[in-house]
């Protein structure tokens, strides 16, 4: 794709998103980008990998990265490989979003805050304000924010609404360095369809099963085809134990059919194409804590 034609002072760099569990990342990243290209449901622990999001204006391209939550209660291999993805993030970017719930800053929030270096230029994105009643309640919480680490910017948003993100990006924008744009204008993401693919399929089981199952599950695309227009693609979904395969299923295969009908509708619209999609489910015990295993899955 043909690279963005920078203006003078035209601004580009690499912005991590971070922040605990279920503070709205991946939706803040998709309504900055104006696309979903990371995957987003009402439980924690929903992005596992770094999703990159890019979105260019006239005076500046920022190339924001979605990271997991860092997972301060359980403990397992994964785990340990997405903490260290979000530490490995803040490194070499140029600026980050950290994001907090707006009115309440945990503990685990103060963890992260605890990773960020001392010398990042980083903004915070105090999220969901259009869930917050009184909105009194952001004055002490930015006054405690700024005296626990020198924030170039505390910026109150939604990104469910999309309010206040042009007063985000605006914050951010200075801090990026000064050069030409890596992406083209129109590109939204470096993730390659196969891993969009497989996110998508593990968004919908996040969003369509209980607690349990979606944190036993991970999916793996065996092959990605080009035909025409069409793309074929077939999918494994691995589950932790037998039990969880029916669940899955569903009575007659009828969740697993949801399944793949509204990820295979969510292919299509970010492919621009049709899909083809077949999806089987395998049992893999132990595969969360199985070093081998993580690294075949992409982890």
């Amino acid at each position: 794709m043909t690279a963005a034609v920078p203006s003078a002072g035209f601004r580009c760099g690499h912005v991590a998103i971070v922040g605990r569990p279920n503070v709205g990342k991946s939706t803040l990243l998709n309504r900055l980008v104006g696309e979903k290209v990371s995957i987003t449901s009402s439980k924690a622990q929903t992005t596992r990998h770094r999703v990159t999001g890019i979105l260019t204006t006239a005076t500046a391209q920022f190339v924001f990265v979605d990271t997991p939550g860092f997972q301060t209660k359980h403990r397992s291999a994964l785990n340990a490989r997405m903490n260290r993805s979000v530490t490995q993030s803040l490194v070499g970017v140029d600026a980050v979003i950290l994001v907090v719930e707006a009115g309440r800053t945990t503990d685990a929030d103060r963890a992260v805050v605890a990773l960020l270096p001392r010398d990042a230029q980083v903004v915070a994105a105090l999220n969901k304000i259009d869930t917050l009643a009184d909105k009194g309640a952001l004055l002490p919480q930015i006054g405690a924010l700024a005296a626990a680490y020198p924030f170039a910017a505390i910026v109150p948003v939604s990104a469910e609404k999309g309010k206040d993100l042009d007063r985000l990006a605006a914050a951010v924008e200075p801090l990026l360095p000064v050069g030409p744009a890596m992406y083209g204008a129109d590109e939204l993401t470096d993730r390659d369809e196969r891993v969009l693919a497989a996110e998508f399929v593990r968004e919908k089981i996040f969003r369509l099963l209980g607690e349990e199952v979606p944190y036993a599950t991970t999916v793996a695309v065996e092959k990605f085809e080009h035909d025409g227009r069409l793309r074929r693609i077939f999918a494994v979904i691995y589950v932790d134990r037998d039990s969880q395969k029916g669940i899955l299923l569903g009575e007659g295969g009828r969740k697993m059919k949801e399944i793949g009908t509204k990820a295979r509708l969510d292919m299509e619209r970010l492919f621009g194409g049709p899909v083809f999609l077949d999806i089987h489910v395998r049992v893999k015990e132990g595969w969360a804590d199985d070093e081998r295993a993580l690294r075949r899955f992409g982890y």
